[in-house]
């Protein structure tokens, strides 16, 4: 008897965990990621603050404070210092290397964070596609191909709700599920 309630207990979580991918749209069917359509990466440089991000494990003790600098370099790539801060009122950096990925326009970067003997292994590049971005350069959203990562940056801590709310609108329709969104604390 135990053996047969044993069973249904763990046919009825499969069942379960069929429903519930059913409901959501497998990544295959949604249209894929959008850029924007040009870049300028001399007018993106400078200090970005972390509006909302998607959680992920390598910002897993950021608590605030979170936010990217970035510093053109003389051979055309990237410097990228990110620093946040953590619970216990520390603070982490991050110091990385980015690149254009096709042309001096192309919205399309990769980033790495490992040393830079590492840099011939692919799995150490990461993307970093800016897929929406104010024409004053002042709100941003950066995620990559498969929608595993999604930031919203400004270029102030704080971003006025409705300009916020537009921005998330056109994330969901890229088909972004936007309720993942974690708000970062700014000072």
């Amino acid at each position: 008897m135990r053996k047969f309630r044993w069973l249904v207990l763990c046919l009825s979580c499969v069942t379960l965990h069929a429903a519930a991918q059913s409901q959501a749209p497998s990544p295959a069917a949604l249209p894929p990621v959008t850029t924007i359509a040009t870049l300028d990466v001399q007018r993106y440089m400078g200090t970005w603050y972390e509006i909302a991000k998607f959680p992920n494990r390598f910002q897993r003790k950021c608590v605030a404070n979170t936010r990217a600098h970035y510093l053109a370099q003389t051979d055309g790539s990237v410097q990228v210092l990110n620093s946040c801060t953590t619970a216990n009122g520390s603070t982490i950096d991050a110091l990385g290397l980015a690149k254009q990925v096709g042309p001096a326009t192309s919205p399309k970067l990769q980033v790495r964070f490992a040393p830079a003997w590492l840099s011939w292994l692919p799995q150490v590049w990461g993307d970093y596609w800016v897929i929406d971005l104010d024409a004053d350069y002042q709100l941003a959203a950066v995620s990559d191909a498969k929608r595993e990562y999604l930031w919203v940056l400004s270029r102030t801590p704080r971003v006025p709700a409705k300009t916020y709310d537009g921005l998330i609108e056109r994330l969901k329709a890229q088909g972004f599920d936007v309720q993942q969104l974690e708000l970062t604390q700014q000072p």
